[in-house]
């Protein structure tokens, strides 16, 4: 075992929240425990390697992109914005650029680059990083924690729990941070998996795979009852529905919901209207002339026909009120029940994590454990798609880091 070793701060984790927290700590006093044999691995791969870093717009607007938990991300949200994100990594020289969508990615849109100029600033303040150094227990004393991995035990005057969630569990994200905030007395929400497909029980669709839907809206059913409802992108999958608006809805869902989606984004009852005017003015019009001022896909349009048992060609005129309302529901408010979510290997963030009400909202430190920070994933805070969880990480490392400085 070697000699312990004593720094002002370590950091558990070295992901995007970590490395943020590290460098924006006095130079030459922090330590990174990376479990994995490289930092930040969850990160290349964000947004499929290009790397979404946050999102434009007005930094107050955010909290409402984190659930029912967004109002305690205001504080950090604010210490640091979209804008300071954009700004931290021009100045390195890594300008920024925003999709039609509002993402903001680097300009070479490359994950590694965004990674390079983080592990540069940790050079740079002379941070110490740990690789394979899995933490393994931690406990507090009177002046600190003492902190062992499998090697060595280090002994420090503040921890940082940055360890992520459980999504992507190769990359280092296995739930380790929730062991050790147990450890030390915290609670934890039950992560489950956030920003994922679903998969439909008996879903009959799958010749509709990569077939997608702009800004539609959908309802959540829960025992019969609707519980919730968001609009957004959707895309048939063979065994599902994905795309942001299901993606970010996800959070809400659970196996056994029954989702209902709005394909034509109007309500039925002024489809309905639609439908008898333009019988009763021209009823020779057929039903697929009718559907294209809905702009619906032709694939989905004739999937829905066929189930409905109406042909393209059928006139407005001769379609029987059964089949008429029948197709109407289709459009509207078509129904798939779940039958279970994406897991952890596929979700793209994890809901659930250390629980908000022992955690400070203004400095991120602990309620019952003094010296314990938390940023990142680990929290119970999870954002939606479009760089809100990458900026949730900077903001929420910067705040803890500027907690500590200011002790």
């Amino acid at each position: 075992m070697a000699e312990h070793k004593s720094f002002s701060t370590i950091v558990v984790g070295g992901g995007p929240a970590g490395l943020f927290a590290a460098v924006n700590l006095p130079e030459g006093s922090t330590l990174i425990l990376e479990k994995k044999e490289s930092p930040g691995k969850k990160l290349l791969i964000a947004g499929t390697g290009r790397c979404n870093i946050t999102h434009e717009g007005d930094i107050a607007d955010f909290t409402a992109k984190y659930g029912g938990n967004g109002s305690f991300l205001k504080k950090a949200l604010r210490e640091f914005t979209n804008s300071n994100t954009v700004r931290f990594f021009t100045e390195r020289g890594l300008p920024t650029i925003i999709d039609k969508n509002g993402k903001v990615f680097p300009a070479t849109e490359k994950s590694r680059d965004v990674l390079r100029v983080l592990l540069g600033e940790c050079a740079a303040r002379k941070v110490e990083i740990a690789y394979n150094e899995a933490v393994v227990d931690v406990a507090q004393f009177e002046h600190g924690f003492r902190v062992k991995t499998a090697a060595n035990t280090y002994l420090c005057q503040h921890l940082v729990l940055a360890t992520g969630g459980c999504s992507y569990p190769t990359t280092g994200s296995a739930g380790d941070g929730y062991r050790i905030a147990e450890q030390l007395g915290h609670t934890v929400v039950a992560p489950r998996p956030a920003l994922t497909p679903i998969f439909v029980k008996d879903f009959a669709m799958d010749d509709l795979a990569g077939v997608s839907l702009v800004d539609v809206p959908i309802y959540l059913y829960r025992d019969g009852k609707k519980i919730n409802e968001h609009s957004g992108d959707i895309g048939f999958t063979h065994k599902g529905l994905s795309g942001p608006g299901i993606i970010d809805f996800s959070r809400y869902m659970q196996a056994g919901d029954e989702v209902k989606v709005n394909f034509i984004g109007v309500h039925i009852d002024s489809l309905r209207s639609a439908f008898m005017d333009a019988a009763a003015a021209k009823g020779s019009t057929t039903i697929q002339q009718f559907l294209r001022e809905y702009e619906l896909p032709k694939s989905l349009a004739k999937e829905i026909l066929l189930k409905v048992g109406v042909e393209p060609s059928c006139c407005l005129s001769n379609v029987t009120a059964k089949s008429r309302n029948l197709l109407l529901a289709y459009l509207c408010e078509y129904p798939f029940t779940i039958e279970r979510l994406g897991g952890f290997k596929v979700a793209m963030a994890t809901a659930g994590g250390v629980n908000l009400k022992e955690v400070s909202a203004k400095t991120l430190e602990s309620k019952v454990c003094k010296g314990l920070f938390f940023a990142g994933e680990v929290l119970d805070v999870d954002g939606d798609t479009g760089g809100y969880n990458i900026q949730a990480a900077f903001s929420t490392g910067f705040l803890v880091a500027k907690s500590i400085t200011t002790r």
